[in-house]
């Protein structure tokens, strides 16, 4: 079996979120157990496609709109991600550095989903399975019914997985001069309230979809951005699986970027070490429990609580606990967080941007990793604290109900809180406060342990997978 992934992001090529650390570990997974699994996506000019070796394998060229673009297909020569990594490069549209944000992204994506079919089609390459993220590969599954050019791949089962649907790359009308001829009568496939909407599009037409959660996917019947009434329509094909962590990657005892690897058995002595050499960076006392945020200073991430949250924490609890949050976004909260910084620099560590190699480090110095998410899909970064013994304290929301049980219940190992506002986070940093006063280093060591000790891999999930697409190819 073959299985192609269209994909925006994908870890460690190019990575805005969660989207690109699934990428980056399910086909390295359905690779183990077998399966074929190529990722194509969008070329960018970022760090790794400059030090890796890559070879055209296709030049073509598609028509979009009035202009003519010339694309070739890349191949990464090595598999250094443990499958084939595939990149559309288009001059000027897709070879830029970063994934988001510019002014024709929809043109960009339009051309990676038309120029990739293309070179399937005139390659004559079929695949068993077409699996698309997100909206940014939304229009797959209706081109390749409904779009005479892609006929050759008439009748490939395609799934599709929702990582957020909050996102769906809408777009005007006026955008269809810009794609493949299709069937004028099914316009209809991709409308949702009087525009193109791709993640609509993907899920009315794609054979099954799936969403990174179990709870996730209930969410989804009333909480879609719009789409309430279109998923709940499509339930019948609707799957919940949970994302799991890349445990190669994801390894405390090998971890290269932490400077103390620790596992079941010198788990305090490892989470200290860590902890102390970040507080030394950053001029912490370590002997007082570490709180952390990791993430986009997002809305949706409830980072807009964390100002008045922390200010709250370490006014009351003074002396008592130290903070450290990694993240950027949205610049009033972070101009708030560093109000904050200025007001208590003994007892708050910050970093605006992105360090994969400080989160790292992070995860294994902290006590407790706080994710006061309003919208949460999956959720890794609670995986990921778990793996180095980190105990979460989170919103019960979507994929963090699903993968976090409360202490306070039979064979609970984490915090949850009820209300995505400043007192419901407030209630859950207390609760953590005072069980880390209350229990001994024995008590807290062995909560650590049965974290780690928790199986969230991808090979659970892997199976889950191959089981959808078997069921998919036998229905053919």
């Amino acid at each position: 079996m073959h299985v192609i992934h269209f994909a925006a992001e994908c870890y460690p090529v190019a990575k805005v979120g969660g989207l690109a650390d699934v990428l980056g570990a399910l086909p390295k997974y359905q690779q183990k157990a077998g399966i074929k699994a190529s990722v194509i996506m969008p070329f960018y000019n970022k760090p790794f496609v400059q030090t890796h070796d890559f070879e055209p394998v296709y030049e073509g060229a598609i028509q979009q709109g009035d202009k003519l673009y010339p694309y070739t297909i890349l191949r990464e020569q090595a598999d250094t991600l443990g499958f084939e990594l595939l990149l559309v490069k288009i001059p000027q549209l897709l070879d830029r550095r970063e994934v988001y944000s510019y002014a024709d992204e929809s043109e960009q994506f339009l051309a990676y989903q038309h120029a990739a079919l293309d070179w399937l089609c005139t390659a004559k390459y079929r695949p068993d399975i077409i699996h698309c993220h997100d909206h940014h590969a939304g229009l797959i599954p209706f081109y390749i019914e409904y779009a005479g050019q892609f006929s050759f791949l008439k009748g490939v089962p395609t799934v599709a997985t929702v990582h957020n649907g909050q996102y769906q790359g809408w777009m005007h009308w006026r955008m269809a001069s810009l794609m493949p001829a299709f069937d004028t009568w099914s316009w209809g496939l991709l409308d949702w309230d009087g525009l193109i909407n791709p993640l609509a599009a993907l899920i009315k037409c794609c054979w099954a979809y799936t969403t990174v959660s179990t709870g996730y996917l209930t969410e989804l019947y009333t909480k879609a951005n719009g789409l309430e009434s279109l998923f709940a329509a499509e339930r019948a094909k609707s799957y919940g699986i949970v994302n799991g962590i890349d445990t190669e990657v994801w390894n405390q005892a090998t971890d290269p970027m932490l400077p103390v690897n620790f596992n079941l058995t010198t788990v305090n002595k490892g989470k200290q070490g860590n902890k102390q050499a970040i507080c030394k960076t950053y001029h912490l006392n370590d002997q007082l429990p570490l709180g952390v945020f990791i993430g986009r200073f997002a809305l949706e991430k409830g980072a807009d609580l964390l100002p008045n949250t922390l200010r709250y924490m370490l006014n009351k609890y003074a002396g008592q606990v130290n903070f450290f949050v990694l993240g950027s976004g949205d610049e009033t909260i972070e101009q708030s967080l560093q109000a904050v910084l200025v007001d208590f620099p003994q007892h708050l560590g910050l970093y605006i941007g992105y360090n994969e190699e400080l989160a790292h480090q992070i995860y294994a110095a902290a006590d407790y990793l706080f994710m006061p998410s309003r919208v949460e899909p999956c959720g890794l970064n609670q995986l990921y604290a778990m793996r180095y013994g980190t105990v979460p304290v989170v919103h019960a929301t979507g994929g963090l109900k699903d993968t976090v049980k409360d202490l306070n219940t039979a064979g609970g190992y984490g915090f949850l809180f009820d209300e995505a506002t400043e007192e419901g986070a407030i209630a859950g940093l207390e609760r953590v406060l005072l069980h880390w006063q209350e229990a001994d280093t024995k008590t807290w060591g062995q909560l650590r342990k049965f974290l780690m000790k928790l199986d969230f891999s991808w090979e659970k999930s892997t199976e889950k997978y191959t089981e959808l697409y078997k069921q998919k190819l036998i229905n053919i």
